[in-house]
């Protein structure tokens, strides 16, 4: 019978580390990964324990602060790359120096197309597989909207943007495209039947009907009828969505390279969806199209209880993740948690918190992912990849015992506290909180996660 309470003190002991002092450092252009180690014998000089890192995955374009985060899975290519930060890390170690690390489990940045979860939502709708990891209003108040969401992007009212040419179409590299203000949207690619049928006669007129590339634009049409709608939340038919779609694209990409009559055939349709200056009239194609995307296009001075997705504050830019669920937490934090379990990483900084679902749960998650990735040689050894599940059960039990305990004169628990969560201070109490996962509250050995109210 394994001693659960032994077992999850190697653990906390495999991450405890003396910290003293940290410094904290502002990523960018201008201090990337190998800049910061080079740091390393002026901040030992200086007794700092840790350094502090910004938020250092991919962000928005230009991002001065890295909190928009657009891709959890990648480093920002502005400040490194993955063999960089295992430099900076390494030489920060070598000089008894740990790593924080800044990070946002809250939110993400949506600015145009960086975001390749927030695109795929906006490309297909519910239909999506990302369209779970976004807390979105598919059914609101208003019918129009019905599943759309609102985007709050355009620098002013969406009928002057279009009769003014400030919403273009384009078609590149198989894909139809919106141009916006210096953005870009994707098109749905069940709404390209609008641009490949119109004047299809025209195009017949000129070509034989035995011409191979008229036909194979026909066969694409007819796959276009019969692929799953925005709305098709069934697995199977998503999954045969996001299947099919590519291959459409990179067909009507390889057919406007051979086929010179084909390219002609839809510049000539892009164009005249992009309407003519003074004739409102024209502009009703390209409406048309907007009207059927999983987006409805809007100035960015829309009045908040219109946005029907979840959104940090009132910023339109930044979009709420629900954590919350076992899959987004996984997806969002797959990086993260290998650098812990390398040991790369000695500790946290989550920013806001107090903006998840159930925060409390989040940090039981992180700290379960602090256990079961733990370096090597202090931990896992025991529980390889073959017994992960049945550690993980094993957790489980550990935390039913603990319920079970009886209340303390305080009320609380008088369970064991291996690994408390605390708020204390961190840069002044009105600015931050730190919370502190540690082996004994009462000394400096910790494995931190610090939160703040930013």
């Amino acid at each position: 019978m394994t001693d659960l309470d032994a077992l999850l003190e190697q653990g906390v002991a495999a991450l405890a580390r003396p910290r003293r002092a940290t410094y904290r450092l502002q990523l960018g252009p201008a201090l990337r990964f190998e800049d910061v180690g080079a740091l390393a014998p002026y901040l030992a000089a200086l007794g700092v324990s840790d350094a502090y890192l910004s938020p250092c995955f991919k962000s928005g374009p230009g991002s001065s602060q890295g909190y928009d985060v657009t891709d959890h899975s990648a480093f920002n290519p502005e400040v490194g790359s993955e063999t960089t930060f295992a430099q900076m890390a390494g030489t920060l170690g070598a000089h008894e120096i740990g790593v924080i690390l800044d990070i946002v489990p809250n939110l993400m940045g949506i600015v145009g197309d960086a975001n390749p979860w927030w695109t795929d939502v906006l490309e297909n709708g519910p239909s999506s597989p990302y369209a779970r990891f976004f807390d979105i209003d598919w059914a609101p108040v208003k019918p129009e909207l019905y599943g759309k969401v609102l985007l709050s992007v355009l620098p002013d009212q969406y009928g002057r943007m279009l009769e003014s040419q400030q919403l273009r179409l384009e078609f590149s590299e198989g894909a139809f495209v919106v141009l916006y203000a210096g953005e870009r949207l994707l098109v749905a690619p069940d709404s390209y039947a609008q641009v490949l049928s119109y004047r299809l006669e025209t195009l017949g007129a000129r070509l034989s009907p035995e011409d191979p590339h008229l036909r194979e634009l026909q066969s694409i049409l007819t796959v276009l009828e019969h692929l799953p709608a925005q709305m098709e939340t069934d697995l199977a038919r998503s999954e045969e969505r996001l299947r099919e779609k590519e291959i459409i694209k990179r067909r009507l990409a390889a057919l406007v390279k051979e086929s010179t009559e084909i390219r002609e055939f839809l510049d000539d349709n892009v164009r005249l969806f992009n309407g003519t200056s003074g004739d409102p009239a024209s502009f009703d194609l390209l409406d048309r199209l907007l009207s059927a995307q999983a987006y409805r296009l809007a100035d960015w001075r829309v009045a908040g209880d219109e946005v029907n997705y979840r959104r940090f504050f009132d910023v339109n830019h930044l979009a709420a993740i629900r954590t919350e669920f076992r899959e987004v937490f996984d997806a969002s934090h797959r990086l993260v948690s290998r650098l812990v379990g390398d040991g790369a990483v000695t500790g946290l900084r989550v920013d806001h918190p107090d903006g998840l679902y159930a925060p409390g749960e989040y940090f039981r998650r992180l700290q379960e992912e602090a256990l079961l990735g733990a370096p090597p040689a202090a931990w896992r050894p025991a529980y390889r990849a073959r017994q992960r599940r049945r550690f993980s059960h094993a957790i489980g039990r550990w935390r039913r015992i603990r319920r079970r305990l009886p209340r303390g004169p305080s009320g609380s628990s008088a369970r064991r506290s291996s690994w408390p969560t605390s708020a204390c201070p961190s840069g002044g109490a009105s600015r931050a909180r730190q919370a502190t996962i540690s082996s004994d509250p009462s000394t400096a050995s910790s494995w931190t996660a610090a939160t703040s109210g930013r």
